[in-house]
């Protein structure tokens, strides 16, 4: 399994993996899987359109870079989103990776491994020290986020209600 940069070379899989997430009806993580792929040409232009300082345009923004989780045969099997550095809200129930894994490839270690390449590359960003958060009750999560080094911080209630676990990775 590798993190690939998305690329036009992938539609086919990705929308496979978008239309089986679509059909849970759950919410889908990272936050950019959200966006419609119709055309795809323009999903993946979206996904670089802000991955530096420079490209930047809506303040409350942080640089991001998104990247999916592929097995050998190209099949998309999770997403992840790093955010370069953090912002207030982030700070509090954002951190600087979001991921997800594809419903139907679920609870087979691939959260783990998705979790542990995006480590790699936050490192590549000169991000040493990483926030990494999931909700409480999410026990996959927090047990993926514990496997990879996560040491608990604190949670964070969120004007919804929703609690969430911070926590950080020493990389």
């Amino acid at each position: 399994m590798v993190l690939v940069k998305p690329s036009i070379e992938y539609q086919e899989e990705y929308n496979k993996f978008y239309q089986e997430w679509k059909s849970t009806g759950e919410d889908m993580v990272p936050w950019v899987i959200e966006q419609d792929p119709s055309n795809f040409e323009e999903y993946i232009d979206f996904l670089f359109s802000q991955d530096s300082e420079d490209k930047l345009l809506v303040n409350d923004f942080v640089p991001h870079s998104t990247y999916w989780l592929a097995d050998s045969q190209h099949r998309i099997l999770g997403a992840v989103n790093i955010r370069h550095r953090l912002n207030e809200r982030l700070s509090n129930s954002g951190g600087h990776i979001g991921y997800g894994i594809r419903p139907t490839t679920r609870r087979m270690g691939f959260a783990s491994k998705l979790l542990a390449l995006a480590l790699d590359k936050t490192q590549e960003l000169g991000i040493y020290r990483v926030l990494v958060v999931c909700d409480k009750g999410n026990i996959g999560s927090e047990r993926t986020i514990l496997k990879n080094g996560g040491i608990f911080d604190s949670e964070f209630i969120e004007e919804s209600g929703n609690i969430v676990k911070r926590f950080w990775i020493n990389c």
